[in-house]
């Protein structure tokens, strides 16, 4: 046995000083990375040197692990569509698209290298650096993959180099850390460039993450304190999950956890995200509106019904989007997560979905904002018609789930619910949705309904303050259908072309292409700069006006927006969704098949 695994990991040093030599020899668009190491096949952990992290001792050590998964029996259904013969002019001016969202690419990631390297961000207006996650580099990190992606490899080396001898996450300046953002960023990305690569360095500094992160779980409780004082914890002092904790930060661990454990078969971070799955499973039947959690929970108490606000956009949404993932992660078509994943598309339908008004009538919709309270014992609930731009992602995940699960019903709110931001993109003068609106609605979710002035007047009067409805359309410059705005920005958010792409892949009609296409035209006009593309404050400036500049721009430019855009117009085999799935960043992970990962 001794003498196999030396076997096994010699060929493994083998393989990834061919595929490196590979890299820069052909073009990837039809290539496979190579294969990284699956459960059964050793791996060589780093020494437990001075890493505190790894001499840590837990005040709660776990004494039972849950074994590490392996893929389900069930064959789950096909992701991808059967893609027909593209034209040769079709192609033409696909690839012209793809080579247009590349250079974008470069030109931001250009100005992060020469303004802030190493640093979290670059302000894409003045060229000046700021740390926002941790300072551990979150733009590098979370553009490993994307350079992978785009056949940047000087560049991808350069920068794996850099997060191996530079990215220390021993410890950080800031007070406390998010374990939600540092594991979708950190985590997912330094996994899901490993996975494509193949690198080891990568797995090694992935390792690191998990050591740090898995402090964060040494609750008497075992879950995390999601707002976490690493600080306090690396002192050895005592730490508790917060009574007061969002669904999304607590629920959206699993796909990188699981991911870590799978590649290093060490089974305590699969163990620590299963806990709370299973939590959820028993909480879901029983919360105040069955099938849904609300947006705050109570982790101290292990109370995931603690709201009233039961919605799946922000604070709520990767929680949600992390069930039918975790189902193609693992290959489970029934079991825990699809179950969870069926019961919450079915309660949504009937809680949150709604048609908006529009003078068009087209066949669309929209998740809002349930409020619940409870009188006498009695539920009573009343729907918010909001639509942040968080909630843009709805329309990807039914078309993933819906594919997963063989539903045709899903796959048909899945193109409602993208076809809804669509429309929100189209209505506004830039040509790009803002970050939350409230909405005029339909009387009946279930089907379009004729346009009548007088009702959508009507929400502009409940929305506002006191005033006429016609004065405030006026003066606010409100777009038919639009009851209220109430935060106008585009700060360069993913969620709609996501949907987008996932509508693309799922059905194989290029009108989502060309949906993309202008979506990135009216995105890059608004957001562009000297330097690279930066958030603007408010998408419903007048006509012939530039809206001002934020002087922002996130990671997930580069880790999410791009790649998304970036993909769709790529051969469809690039990161084919029947081998991969993507985490809430972007990042995307090996899919576990036939009890190994990525065969």
């Amino acid at each position: 046995m001794a003498t196999s695994r030396r076997r096994w990991f010699t060929v493994a040093l083998l393989l990834l000083v061919v595929a490196s030599l590979w890299r820069g020899l052909a073009s990837r668009a039809w290539r496979l990375p190579p294969l990284p190491a699956t459960p059964g096949t050793p791996y060589a952990a780093p020494p437990d040197d001075d890493f505190i992290w790894r001499r840590l001792k837990h005040r709660y050590p776990v004494t039972s692990l849950r074994p590490l998964p392996t893929a389900g029996a069930d064959a789950l259904p096909g992701v991808q569509a059967h893609f027909a013969a593209e034209a040769p002019e079709r192609k033409q001016q696909r690839l012209q698209r793809r080579d247009a969202i590349r250079a974008a690419f470069v030109k931001s990631w250009t100005a992060y290298k020469e303004h802030a390297w190493l640093r979290d961000e670059v302000t894409p207006v003045t060229g000046q650096q700021k740390d926002t996650f941790g300072g551990w580099g979150a733009t590098l990190v979370d553009s490993l993959d994307t350079l992978w992606i785009m056949d940047l490899g000087a560049d991808f080396e350069a920068a794996v180099d850099a997060a191996h001898r530079s990215i220390s996450f021993a410890t950080t300046q800031a007070h406390t850390v998010n374990v939600f953002e540092t594991t979708i960023r950190f985590l997912g990305g330094l996994l899901s460039a490993y996975d494509l690569s193949g690198d080891a360095r990568l797995l090694a500094k992935a390792r690191d993450v998990g050591h740090m992160l898995y402090a964060a779980f040494d609750t008497p409780n075992h879950l995390p304190v999601t707002r976490w004082d690493l600080h306090a914890a690396a002192r050895g002092e005592a730490q508790a999950a917060h009574a007061s904790t969002l669904l999304a930060e607590m629920g959206s661990l699993g796909l990188e956890f699981t991911r870590l454990s799978l590649v290093t078969g060490d089974a305590r971070y699969h163990d620590a995200v299963q806990r709370i799955a299973e939590l959820l499973a028993a909480a879901q039947p029983a919360t105040k509106v069955p099938g849904l959690w609300p947006i705050l929970v109570d982790a101290a108490a292990e109370d995931f019904d603690a709201g009233a606000d039961y919605a799946l956009g922000g604070m709520a949404d990767s929680a949600y989007e992390y069930l039918p993932k975790m189902a193609a992660l693992l290959g489970q078509g029934a079991g825990l997560y699809a179950d969870m994943y069926a019961r919450s598309v079915e309660a949504s339908r009937a809680h949150l979905f709604f048609q908006p008004l529009t003078p068009t009538g087209e066949a669309m919709l929209f998740p809002g904002v349930l409020h619940a309270s409870v009188t006498d014992g009695l539920v009573e609930t009343r729907l918010e018609t909001s639509a942040g731009h968080l909630i843009c992602f709805t329309g990807g995940m039914l078309a993933l789930g819906g594919r997963l699960l063989a539903n045709a019903t899903h796959l048909d709110w899945a193109a409602k619910l993208t076809r809804g931001c669509l429309w929100a993109y189209d209505s506004l003068p830039t040509g790009v949705m803002p970050e939350t609106s409230l909405l005029a609605a339909c009387p009946d979710a279930a089907s379009p309904c004729a346009w009548d002035e007088s009702v959508w007047h009507a929400a502009v009067a409940r929305a506002q303050p006191p005033g006429e409805a016609r004065a405030t359309i006026r003066d606010q410059r409100l777009p038919p259908g639009f009851a209220h705005i109430p935060d106008p920005r585009y700060i360069l958010r993913p969620e709609a072309i996501e949907s987008v792409f996932l509508m693309y892949r799922t059905t194989g009609d290029p009108r989502w292409q060309d949906r993309a296409w202008a979506m990135w035209t009216a995105i890059d006009a608004l957001t562009s700069t000297p330097l690279a593309n930066s958030a603007v404050w408010d998408v419903n400036t007048p006509a012939g006006e530039a809206p001002a500049k934020a002087d922002s721009m996130e990671s997930f430019w580069l880790g999410e927006t791009l790649k998304y855009f970036y993909l769709i117009f790529s051969e469809p085999g690039l990161v084919s969704m029947d081998e991969w799935v993507f985490n809430t960043e972007a990042h995307p992970f090996r899919r576990l098949r036939g009890g190994t990962v990525g065969v």
